[in-house]
């Protein structure tokens, strides 16, 4: 071991495995882990250390002995700076083998759960162009390279259209080409920036508060449609209308056409108006016959072709023979509740979100679906004795809550009424280890299926079958 600026360097240092958050390991020679950002395993690299703690390092690999056979060349121009996708040097086939490793020890070591075999992890047809929303930040003080921070050359191009840098929230690294959205999402990005630029129209400054343009989205569909988002900061109509003109003009596919006028401190658009410039306010997205419409503030899974997959794992792990009540708890568009209705006698959908439960009971309409119900309020606090009372008690309850899992109150109450069965869906195996291991006493864990929704990152979703134990 040396030191270089004063923090620790290690020498000859094996990559042996991945860990959370997309972060490589490495031992040092008093055993501690490393935890890497720019290695894959099976690497043998120096280590520079950046952050030392009690039992472990962070680092960074700055020079290579050795790469791992599991690597392949990274498509992007901006990886290893975006942030955005960790592992794209990581060949596919062994993103997948880590993201089934690392449900396997969330769930064994988080939650000390017995496990039946887990079945192989389903993965993506597409690994790349996949993702059917995407949201690019404005900035009129964009990420530098090195390069041109060590130029002597005046930078008088600093407007930004991309992706925070991650750990730097007022840093936007300019976007050519992502890899993530199908077209024409890159030509939309590009074209607005260039006509920004072209009319003087300000980039903002998230350090100081000003400048017309904060933020873009864009959702695209399996149907061919397209939603454009625009999120300003000042309220310009002229200078808005300039800008949402040209897009209209130059886009036809855009069929829904949005802005939001945005002047609080954070970018969340979940309590602003959002107001329709052109076509509608919704696009729409089709799965197996079922249509769905979204709007701005919907959630929807947001690789569609992975979403049918991990949605026939629901309904298959549901085994239902058309007499249950079904419970979906965290409905969001009510898109699980209508995708196993058919299966069922009676489904209901629960959402903190109202205008989620609004284009749920539109959806239900749209898709002729009479035997679903849904109802909007906090999940601690509608899911209680009343509800069941007054809404009958589940034979089989299906959940995916957000990353951060169910509010312990939410387990609770699942406990009680006691379902046979719970179809536990996770965008985080490690708050699902957590919940799943307050439910142990009364239920056995008898099916587990990973499926991975998003290629190139650490991200992996996972299915849980939960059946009551006879006590």
């Amino acid at each position: 071991m040396r030191k270089k600026t004063g923090r620790p360097f290690f020498e000859n240092v094996e990559v042996v495995d991945a860990g959370a958050k997309g972060k490589t390991i490495g031992k040092a020679p008093d055993g501690r882990v490393i935890f890497l950002t720019n290695a894959v395993p099976g690497d043998i690299v120096d280590v520079q250390t950046i952050k030392k703690r009690k039992s472990f390092f962070e680092g960074v690999a700055t020079h290579f002995h050795s790469r791992s056979d599991k690597r392949t060349e990274p498509v992007c121009e901006h990886f290893g700076v975006c942030g955005g996708c960790k592992w794209q040097h990581m060949d596919y086939v062994h993103q997948l083998y880590y993201k089934q490793r690392e449900v396997e020890n969330n769930l064994k070591r988080i939650g000390h759960l017995e496990l039946p075999e887990i079945q192989p992890i389903l993965g993506s047809k597409k690994s790349y162009f996949y993702r059917n929303k995407m949201e690019f930040s404005f900035s009129d003080s964009r990420w530098l390279t090195l390069d041109e921070i060590k130029s002597d050359a005046t930078i008088s191009d600093k407007n930004a259209l991309g992706f925070h840098i991650p750990g730097m929230w007022d840093k936007i690294l300019d976007i050519e080409k992502c890899h993530l959205q199908p077209d024409p999402s890159n030509a939309i990005r590009l074209a607005t920036k260039e006509f920004a630029v072209k009319n003087r129209l300000s980039f903002f400054n998230p350090r100081n508060q000003y400048g017309l343009l904060r933020t873009l989205m864009i959702r695209t569909s399996s149907t061919g449609e397209v939603m454009v988002l625009v999120q300003f900061f000042e309220d310009d109509s002229t200078q808005r209308n300039l800008l949402l003109d040209h897009l209209g003009k130059s886009f036809p596919e855009i069929t829904s056409l949005l802005y939001v006028i945005n002047q609080k401190q954070n970018d969340t658009i979940y309590d602003q108006e959002v107001i329709c410039h052109s076509g509608r306010d919704y696009i729409l997205e089709e799965m197996k016959g079922l249509q769905f419409k979204i709007d701005a503030k919907s959630f929807y899974q947001t690789n569609s072709d992975q979403a049918y997959a991990l949605y026939k794992v629901v309904r298959e792990f549901a085994s239902l023979k058309g007499t249950e009540l079904v419970y979906d708890l965290y409905t969001g568009t009510g898109t699980i509740a209508q995708f196993v209705a058919k299966q069922a006698k009676r489904v209901i959908g629960i959402e903190a979100v109202p205008e989620a439960i609004a284009n749920a009971k539109e959806n239900a309409k749209r898709n002729e679906i009479e035997n679903v119900d849904f109802f909007v309020g906090d999940m601690k606090t509608v899911f209680d004795e009343t509800f069941i009372v007054e809404n009958g008690s589940p034979d089989v309850l299906i959940t995916d809550p957000p990353r951060d899992g169910m509010h312990k109150d939410v387990v609770r109450q699942i406990m009680n009424i006691a379902p046979k069965k719970v179809v536990y869906v996770s965008c985080n195996s490690a708050t699902q280890a957590r919940d799943l291991e307050l439910m142990k006493e009364k239920y056995k864990i008898t099916r587990v299926q990973p499926v991975d929704m998003f290629p190139q990152t650490h991200h992996v979703e996972n299915v849980v079958l939960l059946e009551k134990l006879d006590l």
